[in-house]
């Protein structure tokens, strides 16, 4: 065998041993790194360097404004008022709890950005909303875990800050252009998680409750708006080239900051350094990840490993249909074991030149690899979502595996529309740029 050969075997085997003895991953990927680098005669201080460059983006100033938007308007109140809008919306409809479970999410999703920020804040009301209409628990919680997965498709997601960061040493990714397409793939996610829903509803003869009254629509929007004008902040501002990301970034936090204090008047000045801490708490794990797969990203660069797989993927076969099958299953199963931003900073250079090849869009790739991820969140071991749909809902974790299964299925219609009719959402983002 050759050095680049061993080299990779010591990289791949080494991290993965690690990450089966439930070393944190962070620590994996820096052990795995250092020793590989050892072995290839390599200085060391390439690797702390590799660290430090990897952290020195522009671009990166937007993850903490993003981070520190969601937890100001977590804690302002918008959630109470998001989901009153979202009753009022499609509360009226057969299983109009799950629908509303549903909506809410998608709209919490553009302001949180997170899976595990939805789960937890909505989750609580939304759980206990679907059981007075007569839900069993264990329903409620998976459809509520399983809508959560919309808060990483639907922009300002941080997670697509990571792909376009992680995606710079193959091609420059716009990010303006990864949020717009986010909006598409949410939406289809929404559809399907309603289509099984209604289908749900029907079999345990869920009564239907309400009826839609368009004045009351209309006062409940007019008071969740203000709270979702952080996200046109966002959005609408990098899109018009008015703001770049971190300003636009930057503007949300006052924005959401004003709201928070001052309109729904959800915390006061005395609780702004408890969010700061948790802000600051998420951040450090992000960015010492970020840091870490510098190195790991430089090795896997130096051993020549992304043309390697490509050329071992099309060895097998150049089917189109069948290689994006493949990596699918690579993105689901690697998803399952290890924590998704730290897969996207992995995965990105490896899979995103065959990607390429394959005559896709970076952009597409993007989308498809954060619901891949998004639906590793929902599952064991490492699952952080489900996790936290366990502790809310006092279910047993193996409990709402099992009963996840038919969500799973649910979730993979959307990940096999998105993957293989990349037209049904990219439309969007070539229209617009």
């Amino acid at each position: 065998m050759t050095t680049a050969s061993i080299a990779t075997l010591i990289l791949v085997v080494l991290f993965l041993a690690l990450v089966f003895l439930r070393v944190p991953v962070v620590y994996a990927i820096g052990i795995a790194s250092l020793v590989d680098f050892f072995y290839l005669g390599i200085n060391p201080m390439q690797m702390a360097l590799k660290f430090v460059s990897n952290l020195n983006s522009y671009t990166l100033l937007a993850v903490p404004f993003f981070i520190l938007m969601g937890e100001l308007m977590s804690a302002g109140g918008i959630t109470d008022t998001l989901i009153e809008f979202s009753k009022e919306l499609v509360g009226w409809m057969h299983g109009g709890a799950a629908m509303v479970n549903v909506v809410a999410s998608f709209f919490f999703g553009g302001i949180s950005g997170s899976s595990s920020a939805d789960c937890a804040s909505l989750g609580p009301i939304e759980i206990r909303m679907m059981e007075e209409q007569g839900y069993d628990r264990e329903f409620s919680t998976c459809l509520t875990m399983a809508s959560s997965v919309e808060g990483i498709l639907v922009p300002p997601s941080q997670n697509m800050v990571i792909f376009t960061l992680a995606a710079a040493g193959v091609t420059t990714v716009s990010i303006g252009q990864l949020f717009v397409a986010g909006y598409l793939p949410g939406a289809i996610l929404s559809i399907v998680l309603m289509v099984y829903s209604y289908y749900y509803s029907r079999k345990m003869n869920i009564p239907v409750t309400g009826r839609f009254d368009i004045l009351r629509c209309i006062k409940s929007l007019g008071h969740a708006i203000w709270g979702m004008m952080a996200v046109l902040f966002v959005v609408v501002g990098v899109i018009a080239g008015i703001f770049t990301t971190t300003e636009s970034a930057a503007c949300a936090v006052i924005w959401s900051m004003v709201v928070g204090l001052f309109i729904y008047k959800g915390f006061r000045l005395r609780d702004i350094p408890d969010i700061f801490v948790n802000v600051v708490t998420t951040l450090g794990k992000v960015l010492i990840l970020l840091g870490v797969s510098g190195a790991f990203t430089y090795l896997l660069t130096y051993l020549k490993i992304p043309p390697m797989i490509a050329s071992a993927l099309f060895s097998i076969t150049e089917n189109k249909i069948l290689i994006l099958l493949m990596l699918n299953l690579l993105m689901l199963c690697l998803g399952c074991l290890i924590e998704m931003a730290c897969l996207i900073l992995m995965l990105t250079p490896v899979i995103l030149p065959i990607w390429i090849q394959l005559g896709l869009s970076p952009i597409h790739l993007g989308v498809v690899m954060v619901l891949n991820l998004g639906i590793g969140l929902l599952t064991p071991p490492v699952g952080s979502t489900l996790f936290i749909g366990s502790a809310i809902s006092g279910i047993k974790i193996e409990t709402l595996a099992k009963k996840m299964m038919p969500f799973y299925i649910t979730m993979g219609i959307a990940l096999i529309i998105l993957t293989y009719f990349p037209d049904s959402f990219m439309w969007l983002p070539n229209l617009m740029y």
